[in-house]
């Protein structure tokens, strides 16, 4: 005995089911439906009724049923709007310029924001340029970027790139880093890094919205502060803790390997094996090690003058960010602190307090705006991982759309549309 399906169950909304057939040697199930002649016909892209011109049948995928394919004829019409404009109508349950349903497309969508393309065509049995193209679809359909024309009550913001490609290929990210819940959003994303890709996002900003930018977290490249400077006079230029510090370690692995150098032209064996595998002891801060490693630590500093040096530096230029003060009261203890590490006369030291001093104003302006890069480097650690599980993207605009996509919330669910966010067990 066959049985009616309601077409409020299968979503497919102007349509009406005529038939279900299941092809067992395919392992499909198709379903044909025609136009319902009650509804009105509305064209794509504009959103306007007119008369049916003609009516057209084509096969969309939809969501596999009881493991099975499914394969859906609908009938849809040519909407006659004038003369020189016809379109074609409106389907409100399948995702535009592809030939799948919504929900598949979303569940694909899904798929590939955890798996490899090549890995979703195998699980789905699509080629892999259909599985590229519906999930592009579907993230042009759903990802809508703000426009910066648009933007208002914007305090903070941040600024850096992100490798698109191996070479000179780089992508320049703008966040927003106001107080509040939309605290590391992306607002920006285009090709290049110099100060005139910055600009055509800063300029784009209302004169409202750019007065109200305090300040710009950013790493001490010159393009983006000359770019800042240029469009936004007033904001103040910060330079975050994390790329300071990161630029220190690459004094304490300069000292490091000089030292293991001359204790190796010395013939000094327990100095060798001391200062081997100690980076990471040099790198870490003392409170994330264990008591095994602290141990190691200790000796290695009271065996080696210079290692013991360059590591109490390290702690000393932390706590500039633990207890900043007034913006004045930075600066004078970060003046003590250069004057301190000329002294110790370590190569490679010097050069990084000319860079400091040079950048002397955006490290103090921390004290008075208090803005960190983390969300920034945590997104760009996303970013890495995506093209590393894609083993590359050609396709720029694609990529922009994943990268707004690792900036969106997860969906609970991927094939119930209706799941409550909040999921209790």
């Amino acid at each position: 005995m066959g049985a009616a399906i309601p077409v409020g169950i299968m979503g497919y909304q102007g349509q009406v089911i005529e038939r279900v057939e299941h092809d067992a040697a395919c392992a499909t199930v198709r379903i044909s439906c025609r136009r319902d002649r009650r509804i009105k016909a509305m064209a794509a892209g504009i959103g306007r009724c007119g008369s049916v011109h003609r009516l057209k049948r084509r096969w969309v995928s939809d969501l596999p049923l009881l493991g099975q394919a499914c394969q859906v004829e609908i009938e849809y019409a040519e909407v006659f709007i004038s003369p020189s404009v016809v379109r074609v109508e409106l389907l409100p349950f399948v995702e535009p310029t592809t030939r799948v349903t919504k929900r598949y497309a979303r569940l694909i969508s899904g798929l590939c924001r955890h798996m490899p393309i090549s890995a979703v065509a195998r699980h789905t049995g699509l080629r892999w340029a259909t599985i590229k193209s519906i999930d592009k679809a579907y993230l042009a359909d759903t990802i809508k970027p703000v426009a910066p024309q648009t933007l208002e009550a914007i305090r903070y913001l941040g600024v850096d790139e992100v490798a698109r490609a191996k070479g000179q290929d780089y992508l320049t990210l703008v966040y927003d880093l106001s107080p509040g819940a939309n605290c590391g959003r992306i607002l920006w994303i285009k090709e290049g890094r110099d100060s005139a890709v910055l600009c055509a996002f800063l300029d784009a900003l209302s004169e409202e919205c750019a007065a109200g930018i305090e300040a710009v977290a950013m790493d001490m490249g010159a393009a983006y502060i000359a770019a800042t400077k240029a469009s936004l006079p007033t904001a103040a230029i910060v330079f975050d803790r994390f790329h300071i510090m990161q630029l220190f370690s690459t004094v304490i692995r300069d000292c490091r390997r000089a030292e293991f150098k001359a204790a190796k032209t010395l013939g000094d064996l327990s100095g060798q094996e001391a200062i081997k595998g100690s980076l990471y002891l040099l790198l870490s801060n003392r409170d994330k090690l264990q008591d095994c490693d602290q141990g190691r630590l200790d000796k290695l500093l009271a065996q080696n003058e210079p290692l013991n040096k360059i590591y109490t530096l390290k702690e000393q230029l932390q706590r500039l960010w633990h207890q900043p003060g007034s913006t004045p009261e930075m600066a004078a203890r970060l003046d003590d602190w250069c004057g301190m590490a000329q002294a110790a006369k370590i190569t490679g030291l010097s050069k990084f307090v000319k860079t400091l001093q040079f950048h002397r104003t955006g490290v103090c302006n921390w004290a008075d705006h208090p803005i960190s890069t983390a969300r920034l480097e945590a997104g760009n650690v996303s970013i890495a991982l995506l093209r590393r599980r894609a083993r590359g993207l050609c396709d720029t605009e694609y990529l922009k759309l994943k990268i707004y996509q690792t900036n969106t919330p997860d969906a609970p669910s991927m094939l119930f549309s209706h799941l409550s966010k909040k999921i209790t067990v």
